[in-house]
């Protein structure tokens, strides 16, 4: 695994800002988490059998990785199957697909928030194997926590390529303020509600995985 080469904040009191913000709202998030989730963990399991949650490892902040937790959306040891994904794919419970649909799939993710794994706003987090073939100008995306959303998920999610998203990525590191990170908040539900580029990840995923001769068999489950 490569090393990754910690890099001063350029603006540490807007720094500062962002995880004040990121602890704040997660702390006032986590009463409806906790409201929500026996009712979303109910439904997910009278809807296919399986636990309630689906935990992957991804790659966090400075190169450290980190178990990346999701409501389960899909049945279990789908990655075990082919990597075509679209809205009627079989692998996608009925339940998993409101919470596709909804972005309500990531909202265990404001626990990763709460301790400082992740950010409401940066790159989203990787698969080990994707990030540890990042080039050094590709793996400036990982000098900040990655987010729930972010540049590239307002810009056109997984209907991009995977190496124009990741374009967006270190653009996005190089050139953040706070002010960016609340256009891109504001911008976000609207993407939500459009469903814009919902299953067309798996098919850029497996691209990547053979032009950069990774085994095949990936998570179907990466955003």
């Amino acid at each position: 695994m490569q090393e990754f080469i910690k890099i001063k904040a350029k603006y540490p009191l807007q720094s500062a800002m962002k995880r004040g913000f990121d602890l704040l709202f997660s702390l006032l998030l986590l009463p409806f988490f906790l409201l929500f989730l026996p009712i979303i963990g109910f439904l997910i399991k009278i809807d296919s059998a399986g636990p309630v949650f689906f935990r992957d490892e991804r790659m966090g902040r400075w190169g450290q990785p980190f178990k990346c937790w999701k409501f389960r959306t899909m049945v279990v040891n789908a990655d075990a199957r082919s990597l075509a994904l679209s809205a009627q794919d079989e692998r996608i419970t009925r339940i998993g697909q409101w919470l596709r649909k909804t972005s309500l799939d990531e909202f265990p993710q404001v626990m990763h928030i709460l301790i400082g794994q992740m950010s409401f706003v940066g790159p989203r987090p990787p698969i080990l194997c994707l990030a540890e073939k990042y080039t050094p100008y590709q793996a400036q995306r990982l000098q900040m926590r990655p987010g729930l959303t972010g540049w590239a998920q307002i810009s056109g999610r997984n209907i991009l390529p995977y190496e124009e998203r990741l374009e967006y990525d270190v653009w996005y590191v190089q050139n953040w303020t706070i002010l960016l990170d609340l256009k891109i908040l504001l911008k976000t539900p609207g993407v939500v509600l459009s469903q814009k580029g919902v299953y067309q990840l798996a098919h850029n995923i497996e691209e990547t995985a053979v032009s950069a001769t990774l085994p095949p068999r990936l998570s179907v489950s990466q955003e």
